[in-house]
């Protein structure tokens, strides 16, 4: 194991019955890193991220977190990780202050540092004056960071987000990603994400995609983007399969969804105002522009030759 990774893991391996989630994961994730493992419904994020917090046991294969295996002590492991689930931990007929006072007793805070954590937490917040109300007195915004204060309460090493902004809105998802970024600054927290909004594992220092249990393929998210495409080209035409056919000897097949046609295009010299005009009427709206995360989650993990996303 790299004496400087956070998380490490080592053919780690879950199956249930014939069925195996997650098939020899090897991962090298350095102490302060922000790292995303992205990939559809099933692929076996949520599994990878139970296994290395001690929530279920691995078939085979071996995990460190902080230079410690998790075979070997998983209550140390307890002590070093946060986790905020999918779905909320938190009691909602309990106040703000009895579920973090309860979450603290568990990390054996002590009253003063306890409160003094708190006071901090929600004060990032805005939800000082709110510290006595229920938890179904609040908005989902609110809950949420409640949620991660709740996983961050012990001053963990290492910080697992799973699906951690679903289901709340911009201004909401905006808040908690600037405290966790202030974490990471502040406190050197070594981030594990994943998230079904791309655009949020664009600031990962690494991300690798996932599918059926095995990774496919890895790096930062900017070298990703520029090893996809140059630039994504989108048409939209009544004509799919004409547009298709005239344009694939020259950018390859597309992916296809109804009447949308996406098309990598590797230089950087095409004539995309020439070729809109040689196009004319067949299309109904046009647009390039440069690649993202989004475009290689679907290059990925979407056949060109059926045009479904998995």
């Amino acid at each position: 194991m790299n004496s400087d990774s956070a998380i490490s893991t080592r053919g780690l391996t879950k199956q249930y019955g014939q069925t195996t989630v997650v098939n020899n994961l090897d991962l090298d994730i350095q102490a302060g890193q922000f790292y995303g493992l992205l990939g559809p419904n099933g692929a076996g994020k949520s599994t990878t991220i139970h296994m290395l917090t001690t929530m279920t046991a691995a078939t085979s294969g071996e995990a460190w977190i902080a230079g410690q295996k998790i075979a070997a002590d998983p209550v140390a492991i307890r002590r070093t990780v946060g986790l905020v689930f999918q779905d909320s931990a938190l009691d909602r007929t309990m106040s703000i202050d009895e579920n973090l006072q309860f979450a603290a007793a568990m990390y054996n805070l002590s009253p003063h540092d306890a409160n003094k954590r708190i006071d901090e937490l929600l004060a990032v917040f805005g939800l000082q004056d709110k510290r006595k109300r229920k938890l179904l007195t609040l908005s989902g915004g609110q809950r949420r960071a409640v949620d991660i204060a709740r996983g961050v309460l012990h001053k963990p090493k290492v910080l697992f987000l799973d699906e951690p902004t679903i289901g709340l809105d911009l201004p909401n998802r905006r808040a908690i990603w600037r405290f966790v970024e202030q974490l990471r600054r502040e406190e050197g927290m070594t981030v594990f994400l994943t998230t079904h909004y791309l655009e949020e594992a664009a600031a990962c220092d690494h991300v690798d995609f996932i599918q059926q249990g095995q990774l496919q393929l890895g790096g930062s998210p900017t070298a990703l983007t520029q090893q996809l495409a140059t630039y994504i080209l989108e048409i939209s035409t009544p004509n799919p399969e004409q547009i298709s056919s005239q344009l694939s000897p020259l950018f390859g097949q597309p992916i296809r969804e109804d009447e949308d046609l996406s098309f990598k295009i590797a230089a950087n010299d095409v004539d995309f105002y020439a070729l809109q005009q040689s196009l004319g009427d067949a299309v109904s709206a046009m647009q390039w522009r440069k690649p993202n995360l989004n475009d290689v989650y679907l290059w990925t993990f979407c056949s060109p030759q059926q045009g479904n996303v998995i």
